[in-house]
C-alpha cells in the first residue's frame, strides 16, 4: 500500500542526501557566491535604502555588461588553465579601431564593428600561435599583448584624442535601449524558465535511457521555481524603470549560446578535457594546440565585443578608455563567480555572478560616496575568499578522489 505523498517524500530526501555529499565532497557550485551576493545587497540596502530601487537595479544590470562579457571569453582561458592579461587592451584596441573606421573615416557602422570584433580574434590567434605552438607561457605572451596592444591603441587615437560616438548610432543604443514594452521582460523570464525546464528534462530522459544516473525530478523542480521566482522578479523590478535593456538581453542571449557551446558540444568537451590535463587530452586524440589557440581567440574576440559595450555605455572612445581596473575586474569576475584559476571547472554563468558581485560593491560605494579604495579592498578580499573556497574545495574533491 502506497503512502500519498510518499515520491515526493523520497525525492526530496534523495535531492537532499545527493544535496550534502556534494557540499561534503567539495562541489560547492555556486552557493557561496550566491550566498555573498545576497550579503552584499542586504548590507548595502540597509545602509542606503536607494541601493535595490528599480532605478539603480536597472543601471547595475547595463553596467554589468561591459566587464561580464569580457569575463566570459576570460572564463574559456582559465578552463583550459591559461591566463589571459590582455584583455583590457584588446578591448580598447577594438573600440578605438571601430572609432576611428566609423566616426573619422566615414565607414558605415555594421563593417566597422565587425572590423574591430576581427581585430580582437586576430589578436587572439597571436597569442595562441605564442603560446600553444612556439611554447611561450601565456602569463608572458599576455603581459606584452598588454602592453604591445594599449600602445597600438594609443597610437590609433594619437591623432584624434576623445573621438565621440554618434548618439542614435548602432553602438552608441546598446546601452541607451530599453524595451518599454512590459510584455519583453516578462516575456524573457517566461523563455528562460521554460527552456530551462525542458532541457533538463530532456537530459533526464536522455540519461535514464542510457542507464546512467539522473538528476532527481524534485531537484529538477525546485531549480525551476527559484529560476522562474528571480526572472519574474528581475522583470517586474526592470519594468518599474525604463522596461528590459537591450544590452542584458544581449548579454544573456550571449551567455545562454555560449553555456551551450561549453557543455554541449565536442568542443566545449574538449576545453574541459585540456583543462583537467594536457598530456591526458592529447593521449585521448584532442588536437591540443588548435583547442589552445581557440581558446585565446575567444577570449579576445570577448574583450573586443566588450570593448564595444563599454564605448556605448559613456558614448566615446579615448585614450584612457582602458581602465587600470577592467582586466582585474574581468578577471576577478570570473574568478568569484566559480570559475577555477586550475582549470578545467567553470561555466559562463560564472561571468554572470562574479562580475553581479563586484558591480553591485560599485555601485554601493557610490551610493554610500565612499572613496574607491575601499572598494578596491571590499572586492580583493572578496576576490581572495573565492580562490580559498576554490582552494579548499579541490582538496576536499581531491580526498574523495574526484580530482
Amino acid at each position: 500500500m502506497s503512502i500519498p505523498g510518499g515520491s515526493s517524500a523520497h525525492g526530496a530526501e534523495r535531492f537532499t542526501d545527493v544535496f550534502g555529499r556534494r557540499v561534503g565532497g567539495g562541489t560547492f557550485g555556486a552557493v557561496p557566491v550566491v550566498l555573498g551576493l545576497l550579503a552584499i545587497w542586504i548590507t548595502f540596502q540597509i545602509l542606503n535604502p536607494h541601493f535595490l530601487s528599480p532605478r539603480n537595479l536597472s543601471n547595475l544590470g547595463v553596467d554589468i555588461v561591459g566587464t561580464g562579457m569580457i569575463a566570459i571569453g576570460v572564463i574559456f582561458v582559465l578552463l583550459i588553465g591559461e591566463i589571459d592579461l590582455s584583455v583590457g587592451s584588446v578591448s580598447g584596441l577594438a573600440s578605438a579601431l571601430y572609432a576611428v573606421l566609423n566616426v573619422n573615416f566615414g565607414m558605415p557602422e555594421p563593417p566597422a564593428i565587425i572590423l574591430g570584433v576581427l581585430c580582437g580574434t586576430a589578436v587572439g590567434f597571436v597569442h595562441g600561435f605564442f603560446t600553444a605552438v612556439v611554447g611561450v607561457p601565456a602569463f608572458v605572451v599576455t603581459l606584452a599583448g598588454l602592453l604591445g596592444w594599449y600602445g597600438l591603441m594609443l597610437s590609433i587615437l594619437g591623432a584624434y584624442g576623445t573621438i565621440n560616438l554618434d548618439d542614435q548610432g548602432l553602438v552608441a543604443q546598446l546601452t541607451n535601449y530599453y524595451f518599454s514594452d512590459v510584455a519583453a521582460a516578462y516575456a524573457l523570464a517566461a523563455v528562460g524558465t521554460a527552456g530551462y525546464f525542458l532541457i533538463a528534462w530532456r537530459d533526464v530522459k536522455r540519461r535514464r535511457a542510457a542507464g546512467v544516473p539522473t538528476r532527481p525530478p524534485v531537484s529538477i523542480a525546485v531549480r525551476t521555481g527559484l529560476l522562474a521566482v528571480l526572472a519574474f522578479a528581475a522583470a517586474y523590478v526592470l519594468n518599474q524603470f525604463q522596461g528590459l535593456p537591450l544590452a542584458l538581453l544581449v548579454f544573456v542571449i550571449v551567455l545562454v549560446i555560449l553555456d551551450y557551446v561549453l557543455r554541449r558540444t565536442a568542443y566545449g568537451r574538449m576545453i574541459f578535457a585540456l583543462g583537467g590535463g594536457v598530456e591526458a587530452a592529447r593521449r585521448a586524440g584532442i588536437n591540443v594546440a588548435w583547442v589552445r589557440t581557440s581558446a585565446f581567440m575567444m577570449s579576445s574576440t570577448m574583450a573586443a565585443i566588450g570593448g564595444l559595450f563599454l564605448a556605448s555605455r559613456i558614448n566615446s572612445v579615448s585614450q584612457t578608455s582602458v581602465s587600470t581596473d577592467l582586466l582585474m575586474n574581468a578577471i576577478a569576475a570570473a574568478v568569484i563567480g566559480g570559475t577555477s584559476l586550475f582549470g578545467g571547472r567553470g561555466s559562463t554563468w560564472s561571468a554572470l555572478l562574479g562580475v553581479l558581485v563586484i558591480q553591485s560593491i560599485a555601485s554601493g560605494v557610490a551610493l554610500l560616496d565612499i572613496q574607491t579604495a575601499v572598494q578596491f579592498m571590499i572586492t580583493g578580499g572578496v576576490l581572495l575568499l573565492a580562490v580559498v573556497i576554490d582552494t579548499l574545495s579541490r582538496r576536499a574533491q581531491r580526498a574523495h578522489g574526484r580530482v
